[in-house]
């Protein structure tokens, strides 16, 4: 007996029609440990107010793509920035956002989407491809290794306690 084929991907890009199931993944960008300081209530409104902004404003360098199962139900997307590298200026791609559908974890969608995101940054003639992603998503991490992504540049924070303010002397 043979092993179950994998089922073929499509990607397009993303039309208004889309926002509805784009938004719905928001909370897929939480569902894991969060750093400390970070409340899953406002890192979870920060990304939906950010999301719904692009898919509203469309700005020229954002482009937004849908992972689309064989009988056409979106399965996941990515959305993507074109920018400049901070320290050489070479142009590059950043991956602001990826994320799969609840129950087709698994399917090889996420590792569709970062494929696509490379040749789509080879296309718009892109040298360096980026992503940030939050040190307890450890399944993504495994997928962005797996893809050839290494760290780059580590940002760290420390939450500060509020205090009544600097004295006056």
């Amino acid at each position: 007996m043979s092993a179950p084929r994998k089922q073929s991907i499509t990607i397009r890009a993303a039309t208004d029609d889309d926002r509805d199931f784009i938004l719905s993944l928001v909370p897929r960008f939480v569902a894991f440990p969060l750093p400390r300081g970070r409340r899953k209530r406002a890192t979870l409104a920060a990304i939906r107010t950010d999301l719904e902004h692009a898919l509203r404003k469309a700005p020229p360098g954002d482009h937004f793509f849908i992972a689309a199962k064989p009988d056409g139900q979106p399965a996941g997307f990515l959305h993507l920035q074109l920018q400049r590298d901070f320290f050489s200026g070479a142009r590059a791609c950043h991956v602001s956002d990826l994320a799969v559908a609840p129950g087709c974890d698994g399917h090889g969608i996420g590792r569709a989407l970062l494929a696509y995101a490379q040749r789509w940054a080879r296309a718009q003639r892109c040298s360096l491809l980026t992503l940030s992603v939050f040190p307890g998503n450890a399944r993504a991490q495994a997928l962005y290794a797996r893809a050839g992504f290494a760290p780059d540049l580590l940002r760290m924070a420390k939450p500060l306690r509020q205090s009544p303010g600097p004295e006056k002397t």
